[in-house]
């Protein structure tokens, strides 16, 4: 072994050349360039044993969709005697998106035992513990778009003042209408409350409908409301519509509340409020910044109620 080499955690590798690759991965990172930060964290990490550049690595695969290789080097750094507390955390985020809540559970348990006030933590094993106990209700069954209920005024149902008042001020006339909008765009406008909510939601259960039921097209994939929709092809193209999600190279945990809303589009992700993506379970800030900021990029933003 020469001069220059060292044994790092476990690993003869020169540290010069480990730092120069963990400097040259956060340039290209900074410029958004992850395949290439990944190469050279991949170099690092064959030089040393540092559990943090493990733990880069795996966030960056993460981001880039590479959710097996991911988790495998999660379950590295978390499986030693001192695990890595951040790995510990992420990993259990990823399997209780699996729905692997047991052993997601676990892992926060580990990280609370260490530090009782881990806020990330707390925060992901109520979400855990919660999600063991959640029971999916069956869906209620689609009614057709010639329906002639669907015209059947919304003042002719029994709701109170309030309720009947905001649906007026949003234009929602009918029940097709009613249709065509979805809990958390309820919840956003202003002087909606959770008992208008509640009435709204009852009313249209006794009648096997749902809200948003109606912005669903076949397989029950949501559309474009056509008004929305022309709106939007007066902003930009319907080329830039069609585009799909991946286009945007979000984050995987962006992508992840997406595909939980079906959305495929730009299109149909420009047709959508904050408030419906901030409704979304583990949808945060972050994410919500960086859809924006995506979204801009091609003359586009989330829809705004008025």
């Amino acid at each position: 072994m020469s001069g220059l080499d060292t044994v790092i955690g476990g690993k003869a590798g020169n540290p010069e050349v480990v730092k120069k690759h963990l400097a040259e991965a956060a340039r290209l990172e900074k410029d958004r360039n992850r395949e290439g930060a990944i190469r050279e964290l991949r170099a690092a990490r064959e030089l040393s044993d540092d559990p943090n550049i493990t733990f880069k690595l795996a966030y960056l695969l993460d981001l880039c969709g590479e959710e097996n290789e991911c988790v495998a080097l999660y379950t590295e750094i978390t499986s030693v005697k001192k695990p890595h507390i951040n790995a510990l955390v992420n990993l259990a985020v990823i399997l209780e998106d699996r729905g692997e809540y047991g052993r997601a559970e676990r892992l926060l348990l580990q990280v609370v035992d260490t530090d009782p006030n881990h806020p990330r933590a707390r925060l992901f094993l109520k979400d855990v513990q919660a999600s063991k106990d959640m029971k999916v209700d069956a869906e209620p069954s689609a009614i057709g778009p010639g329906n002639a209920v669907l015209d059947t005024p919304v003042t002719d149902f029994e709701l109170s003042v309030r309720a009947r008042n905001c649906l007026k001020k949003m234009q929602i006339r009918t029940l097709g209408d009613l249709l065509k909008i979805t809990e958390a765009e309820l919840l956003s406008y202003k002087n909606f409350g959770e008992q208008s909510l509640v009435e709204i939601k009852s009313m249209l259960a006794s009648k096997g409908l749902r809200l948003g039921q109606g912005l669903e097209g076949p397989g029950g994939r949501p559309g474009v409301r056509k008004d929305i929709l022309d709106e939007l092809k007066q902003i930009v193209p319907e080329a830039v519509l069609n585009k799909p999600i991946s286009s945007l190279e979000l984050s995987v945990r962006a992508r992840k509340a997406l595909q939980l809303l079906s959305i495929g589009t730009l299109g149909e992700l420009a047709s959508r409020t904050e408030a419906e993506l901030m409704g979304v379970k583990n949808f945060g800030a972050t994410s919500l910044h960086e859809i924006r900021e995506r979204l801009q990029q091609h003359g586009l933003t989330l829809r705004t109620l008025s």
